[in-house]
């Protein structure tokens, strides 16, 4: 129970950015290495307005509506002057973003990890399942993100329309689609995801400047593997890439080593996780869900 519990959350903490990271892909077409320091920025700018006596949710969802605004500016005066030139060009331009930020953010709140200020309370049992309140109140608040951007996606004129994009832009444009307003709404959107999932993390314990770059495999295996492409594959995805990095920082591999007991440390669970994106690759190419639909 404890290992499920475990993946779950691992599970959740790379959804809400690889969520975003598809949503986005599937109108753009190209990996925005960028969102996962969004995360970074969402998670420091909620601490820093809170710091300055602005209510923990309140901060949140400002520092959310602030980074979405900001992606949508990056995206307009950035990433669509550099996808006129080449798709390989924006991916290392969002590389390039992601470092400006992170330099930025260090010289602002410099190298130290930081967290919200939230009540500590002692973990409690059930089930025989460790478990602390924050853990309980953020895994909630992000199933509920998923569950509303499963209802726009799905059960509003607005979602039919990402998805009439995603699947065929020049035909959605000639049924009336506006492509760029679409666009530019998923855009604000995965800024606004990928800033809450940073902001989560930060309500289950401390962040520092680097959390971007530590997830960013991680997120893009997870990503890959659903489908690059498809939003809801992205979570299939993480569940899959969380079991595996557990996995292998949890079975005691003493019988190979001659010890009684012998864990691997925490820095191989990406080298588990791209193992079995290489395995899965292998026989499905495009990832586990087909994120294009090929029309005649």
């Amino acid at each position: 129970m404890q290992f499920l519990f475990d993946t779950l959350f691992r599970a959740v903490d790379l959804a809400l950015i690889a969520v975003a990271l598809s949503s986005v892909y599937s109108l753009i077409r190209f990996p925005n290495v960028a969102l996962v320091q969004y995360a970074v920025v969402g998670a420091f700018t909620g601490m820093a307005m809170q710091n300055q006596g602005v209510p923990l949710v309140l901060a949140i969802a400002i520092s959310a509506l602030l980074v979405g605004v900001l992606a949508q500016l990056f995206n307009r005066f950035l990433f669509q002057r550099l996808l006129k030139l080449d798709p390989a060009i924006a991916l290392i331009g969002s590389l390039a973003l992601s470092m400006v930020l992170t330099a930025i953010f260090l010289l602002g709140f410099g190298p130290a990890a930081q967290r919200f200020s939230v009540p500590v309370a002692p973990a409690t049992r059930v089930l025989g399942i460790r478990i602390t309140e924050m853990q309980m109140v953020s895994g909630g608040v992000t199933i509920l993100i998923l569950v509303g951007f499963a209802i726009l996606l799905f059960r509003t004129p607005l979602g039919r329309d990402m998805r009439a994009v995603s699947n065929n832009a020049v035909l959605a444009a000639a049924s009336g689609v506006n492509n760029d307003r679409v666009t530019a709404f998923v855009v604000f959107l995965s800024g606004l995801l990928a800033a809450l999932g940073g902001s989560m993390l930060a309500l289950r314990g401390s962040v520092s400047i680097d959390m971007g770059t530590n997830m960013l495999l991680s997120v893009f295996a997870a990503a890959i593997l659903g489908g690059l492409g498809n939003a809801f594959g992205a979570v299939v995805g993480a569940i899959i890439i969380a079991a595996a990095e557990t996995l292998i920082t949890n079975v005691n591999f003493g019988f190979l080593t001659g010890q009684e007991f012998f864990f691997l440390p925490a820095s191989y669970a990406p080298a588990a996780s791209f193992a079995l994106l290489i395995a899965i690759l292998l026989f499905r190419p495009r990832g586990i869900f087909v994120s294009e639909v090929t029309r005649v």
